[in-house]
């Protein structure tokens, strides 16, 4: 994995305005930034980052089992107690999953390691499965990037074809995100792309035109019954939402499907260092209350992962968004914390501090796309602090041997 200085291409701006991407640049800084981009071996995506992500999907698969049979789990986890029987279902019913991106950290010496899984509202979809391939397209046609290079991304394919599974053809599926809201809606956009060339109907809605019937059944802003919806609005709000008393009645298939609520909850990292003790993928994750109280297999299981936690580690609410409310201890004491703290009021999990590599004065993350089941390409934010927030930059990829 390398960090290698590329000329822009002339028209990148044009383009992008042309096809909507409003927010290239945001809040006076770029957000696509394609004056560099990361080059990897194929060896190096295939056994460092495909493989070990679709294998880190199965875990988190069982992982989801794991907390599904346990009451106590579910609270730590503050999953509504009104909602779990509804969850508890769909995870029995196998109601199935379109997508999902877990956060890496990798710089090309050693196991890329799980930061986080961002299972339920993943955004920067259309940077990584559009416009990057553009970019990779472009790139070769103007001969900056060579003939044999590639780039890890069958994104929208993958998407495309798995909501062909989950749907049958001419079904009409509804979208929705908040109204005003670029980057939401180009991943609802990008998403609507896919399930029309899956041959499906694809409308959108503003989340807050969504209506109930008398009936209970979710209705769009035409007054059509909702039948199926996918939502970019986390569980863990629309568990709390006034809307939440017609879920389990309202007939609607939600998008992604409930169980998501444990998978998309960072309080699943420490539950799959607790079952996956040591996989070299993980990093040991706990309860912020086992640090202080810890029961015996908590105990045990700090006192194995000493080593690894001694350098330092980062407490991360179990709800939180584009690296808000994070902080990281080193020593005993606090040496960084994100400037938003808009998710501070939420139990919190210790995660093992992993510094990311720097290149360029720069700290990639990796996002690997999960569709369906399997990794189905990458996409990579970068940023100058050590947390991951609002003002990273999206930086495009490719391969070369």
């Amino acid at each position: 994995m390398r960090k290698i200085d590329l000329p822009e291409r002339p028209d990148w701006r044009a383009k992008a305005q042309d096809q909507g991407f409003t927010f290239a640049d945001m809040h006076g800084e770029p957000y696509w930034d394609e004056s560099s981009a990361y080059s990897f071996t194929l060896d190096e995506i295939e056994r460092q980052i495909e493989d070990p992500s679709t294998e880190l999907h199965a875990l988190c698969r069982q992982a989801v089992d794991h907390v599904i049979g346990s009451e106590e789990l579910l609270d730590r986890l503050a999953i509504p107690e009104a909602h779990r029987d509804y969850i508890a279902q769909s995870w029995r019913d196998d109601e199935p999953e379109l997508y999902g991106r877990m956060d890496l950290a990798y710089g090309g010496d050693g196991p890329a390691k799980l930061l986080e899984y961002n299972a339920d509202t993943p955004t920067s979809l259309y940077e990584s499965a559009a416009f990057q391939w553009q970019w990779f397209e472009d790139s070769q046609a103007l001969g900056v990037l060579g003939p044999d290079d590639d780039q890890f991304n069958g994104i929208h394919e993958a998407i495309a074809a798995r909501l062909a599974q989950m749907f049958p053809q001419g079904f009409d599926l509804h979208l929705t995100a908040m109204a005003g809201a670029p980057e939401d809606y180009a991943t609802v956009e990008a998403l609507g792309w896919a399930a029309r060339e899956a041959g499906l109907g694809a409308h959108y809605t503003d989340l807050e035109k969504i209506g109930v019937s008398d009936d209970g059944q979710f209705l769009d802003d035409e007054d059509r019954v909702i039948g199926a919806l996918f939502k970019l609005y986390p569980w863990e709000d629309l568990l709390r939402d006034d809307y939440a008393a017609h879920l389990a009645t309202s007939g609607c298939r939600m998008i992604e499907p409930p169980w998501k609520a444990i998978l998309s909850n960072k309080g699943i990292l420490p539950v799959l260092w607790e079952l996956f003790e040591d996989h070299p993928n993980l990093l040991p994750a706990f309860f912020e209350q086992d640090l202080t109280s810890p029961g015996a297999d908590a105990a045990a299981r700090l006192d194995r992962a000493a080593d690894a936690m001694a350098p330092g580690h980062v407490l991360k609410p179990i709800f939180s968004r584009e690296g808000a409310s994070i902080t990281i201890v080193e020593d005993g004491a606090i040496t960084e914390t994100a400037t938003n703290d808009a998710y501070a009021a939420h139990p919190r999990i210790a995660q093992a501090y992993h510094p990311l590599p720097v290149m360029g004065g720069f700290r990639p993350v990796i996002g690997s796309w999960i569709a369906g089941d399997t990794c189905a390409g990458i996409g990579i934010r970068e940023d100058r602090g050590r947390i991951t927030q609002d003002l990273s930059r999206f930086k495009p990829h490719f391969i070369r041997d």
